[in-house]
């Protein structure tokens, strides 16, 4: 079983938690004027890294807050656990 830290609950099973996807990933800049190649590419084209990568997490069943994970996809080992930026 996978522990994943929460920055605000700490160390919880990954059952608690759902995985957001690749942290790494930037939407169209300009999402009204985005041609369908980009959107296909942001929504569609992954890169599957072998190593540490940065991760969204959210905490489904604790705080409900989504938070940044560096993990390794080899070895599963969490490497850091940091809140989001607040968006203002």
């Amino acid at each position: 079983m996978m522990l994943i830290p929460c920055p605000w609950c700490g160390e919880r099973a990954q059952v608690e938690f759902a995985y957001g996807g690749d942290a790494t990933v930037k939407r169209p800049a300009d999402p009204a004027s985005a041609s369908d190649r980009e959107w296909h590419d942001y929504v569609f084209v992954r890169d599957n890294p072998k190593g540490p990568l940065d991760e969204l997490w959210y905490h489904a069943a604790g705080c409900r807050r989504y938070f940044r994970v560096r993990r390794d996809t080899v070895t599963h080992a969490i490497l850091a656990s940091t809140p989001l930026p607040e968006i203002t």
